[in-house]
């Protein structure tokens, strides 16, 4: 056989690259919760804060969307997470999100009145309330989670946010949570 194909690799030689294990601790998608967020630690480099979004399926995310086809600019270290919607997000996310070492979070939903669940933007701001409570028993600056209403035509609304928020974030510096 291999007189056939000459240019077959030796015995040992792509098979364990092949069937080794891909190391996935690099890898976001590869966390399965509960770990903290991991990020590059380099001593000399400036702060860039990490910032998680919360963003409404039905207007958040499709305002996002549309910043990101129309080339609007925003800070490539804001993460989006879609939510069916904002009333949805239950406290202990955006919690969870802090004390694991994100810097800051964002929850974004439809403007009120226009919920496509009716009332669930009340909701969220009924629970943002309770966020800005319980941030303060964990000892973790008010700022650094904020509620904003976004519809989906509001591409230029969107990436506007994110800078004046990652920016906000910034002068903060890192999380007391972040390692």
């Amino acid at each position: 056989m291999r007189d056939l194909h000459g240019d077959l690799p030796e015995e040992g030689g792509v098979r364990p690259r092949v069937h080794a294990r891909a190391d996935r601790s690099s890898d976001f998608r590869g966390s399965r919760g509960g770990g903290r967020i991991k990020r590059p630690t380099v001593e000399d480099e400036t702060f860039e804060p990490l910032i998680i979004v919360l963003a409404c399926n039905w207007c958040s995310y499709a305002g996002a969307d549309l910043a990101g086809v129309s080339r609007q600019q925003y800070p490539p270290n804001v993460r989006i997470i879609r939510v069916m919607c904002s009333g949805m997000v239950h406290p202990n996310l955006v919690i969870n999100a802090l004390t694991k070492g994100a810097d800051g979070v964002i929850m974004c939903g439809c403007h009120p009145g226009d919920c496509h669940y009716l009332e669930g933007n009340l909701t969220a701001q009924k629970r943002a309330d309770g966020i800005f409570l319980m941030l303060e028993d964990f000892g973790i600056e008010n700022e650094r989670f904020r509620l904003e209403w976004v519809s989906a035509s509001e591409g230029g609304k969107f990436a506007a946010v994110m800078r004046e928020f990652t920016e906000e974030v910034r002068k903060l510096g890192p999380s007391p949570y972040r390692t």
